[in-house]
């Protein structure tokens, strides 16, 4: 493991590459919360120095400093040229620099569970944007960037369940293919969900399972396109949503453009509609349907017709 990764870093010049994302808020009122990288590389050692990184947040997006590390050795193993077992030897190259009490690297008792599902998605993008910099022929744009973390259930009537799950979105289009479409990404670690599972499962149906076409980012190779998963209630449920990517879409490279932002939303009994924020906790009736539509991967290059 230690020589795969001291081999592709020996590959990259010697300097400083920098990247800078964004989550789009903590669900408590702070936004535009900024993730920034300087990728160091010396020879066969690189130092992923998150120093600027914005401070911890009230709501649960941080990351603990071992979730921080797990994301940059990610990003190292997609850029290698073969398969990295992961094992100490993995992490002998690296040197992390995450300043104690900010969204990398939070001090105790900040709220984290947010930080392993979501920030971790981000710190890849971030570490992909600037490895991209380096082998911009080996590094796809940005995936959609988020799990979109839905949970429901119910302790009501006698009856009680609780059902969580991810939803999958465009992957990144890359030098010399298009991103895939409605597949799960980076650090999600999960499977789809199908349709007669979840129904069989919980006092819900899905009324709509589909992707959301032409939401990749445009480019002489195109992102991936978007889901989009409409729950219908048969009975009163709390639900939470914990979503990303709904203001700042996955970026492209190479020119090409972003993929489109993902949206949520309600449709009550009574017909009305309403968006809702990426994160959220509400009661639901019977008889609504709420609808995640999750983000397309950024494009890569500039499209012949644009």
């Amino acid at each position: 493991a230690e020589r795969v990764i001291r081999s592709l870093l020996a590959e990259l010049p010697d300097g400083e590459l920098r990247a800078v994302d964004y989550l789009d808020d903590d669900g408590l009122g702070t936004a535009d919360v900024r993730i920034a990288l300087s990728l160091r590389i010396e020879g066969e050692s690189a130092t992923f120095d998150f120093t600027g990184t914005a401070p911890q947040v009230r709501g649960s997006l941080n990351a603990v400093e071992a979730i921080t590390l797990s994301a940059v050795t990610y990003a190292l193993r997609l850029a290698a040229a073969e398969d990295v077992p992961v094992n100490a030897g993995t992490f002998r190259p690296i040197r992390l620099i995450a300043p104690l009490g900010t969204l990398v690297n939070a001090r105790p008792q900040a709220a984290v569970a947010g930080g392993n599902v979501e920030t971790s998605q981000r710190i890849v993008d971030v570490a992909l944007a600037a490895l991209a910099q380096a082998l911009p022929d080996r590094i796809p744009a940005a995936s959609q960037g988020t799990m979109n973390n839905v949970t429901f259930g119910s302790t009501e009537a006698g009856r009680t369940y609780a059902y969580y799950e991810t939803i999958g979105g465009g992957a990144g289009a890359g030098s010399s293919w298009d991103g895939t479409s409605g597949v799960q990404i980076h650090m999600t670690n999960t499977l789809n969900t199908p349709v007669e599972a979840i129904e069989r499962s919980a006092p819900v149906r899905i009324a709509r399972y589909a992707l959301r076409r032409g939401t990749g980012g445009a480019g002489a190779h195109r992102g991936g396109d978007g889901i989009e998963r409409v729950y219908h209630f048969l009975e009163e449920a709390e639900v939470s949503v914990l979503s990303e990517r709904r203001t700042h879409g996955p970026y492209g490279l190479a020119g090409g453009e972003p993929g489109t932002p993902g949206a949520n939303s309600v449709r009550l009994p009574d017909g009305t509609q309403e968006a809702l924020p990426g994160k959220f906790r509400r009661t639901l009736p019977a008889g609504a349907e709420l609808t995640i539509a999750t983000p397309g991967g950024g494009g890569w290059g500039i499209s012949e017709t644009a």
